[in-house]
């Protein structure tokens, strides 16, 4: 990147959803700015603090100089003001006290990997249990990859049938929320994936 002269937008919307951890999410930012890069970072807490309805995140800018950095915020306000203007405090006044007070923050911290720990168990037991109904396909992905969502693999056909026939509700691309599974509905979801993988072509 830095032979290419590339700039740096990175998207931090599940900070603490990947892995449970705030510091390991944080890994490649901060190793991006330890190697000296500028960059834009855009921070959402819609998922990671639950407020979806509030829109609350922030733009964090690493500029190499005070005049750039200077320059850089003149613009973002006259985009602010055409833009949004002044958006409801409500969400970000919550993450602020969270942020700010050490016994909410530890109390988030643990909340956080709650969530992603029964994420991770969620993707571990699907994975499970396609294997051990012989779903045709490596099913491999689905703990590779992290966060609330998981491409499937299924084509738009299967997903059809999932919604259809089993009102398994996906994306058509085959994008699915992980945090839907539960233990009470995990097998009827792995049953339907490989009825509609074994089924639908």
């Amino acid at each position: 990147m830095k032979r290419r002269n590339l700039f740096v937008f990175f998207d931090s919307a599940y900070q603490g959803f990947a892995s449970g951890s705030l510091d390991k999410d944080a890994w490649a930012i901060r190793y991006f700015v330890s190697e000296g890069f500028e960059l834009f970072v855009a921070q959402s807490f819609s998922k990671n603090f639950g407020l979806y309805n509030e829109r609350v995140g922030n733009l964090t800018i690493v500029a190499q100089d005070g005049e750039n950095l200077t320059r850089i915020l003149s613009q973002m306000e006259k985009i602010v003001r055409t833009t949004w203007s002044n958006p409801p405090s409500q969400g970000a006044r919550i993450v602020s006290k969270t942020l700010n007070c050490p016994e909410l923050f530890a109390e988030w911290k643990g909340n956080v990997k709650t969530m992603a720990d029964r994420v991770l168990l969620m993707r571990d037991q699907l994975k499970g249990k396609l294997q051990a109904l012989n779903t045709p396909g490596t099913w491999e992905h689905i703990t590779q990859q992290i966060g609330m969502f998981s491409f499937t693999g299924l084509n738009p056909k299967q997903v059809e049938f999932m919604i259809k026939e089993r009102h398994v509700y996906l994306m058509a691309s085959g994008r699915i929320n992980m945090c839907g599974l539960t233990s009470s509905n995990i097998d009827y979801v792995a049953q339907s994936i490989h009825d509609a993988v074994t089924k639908v072509q």
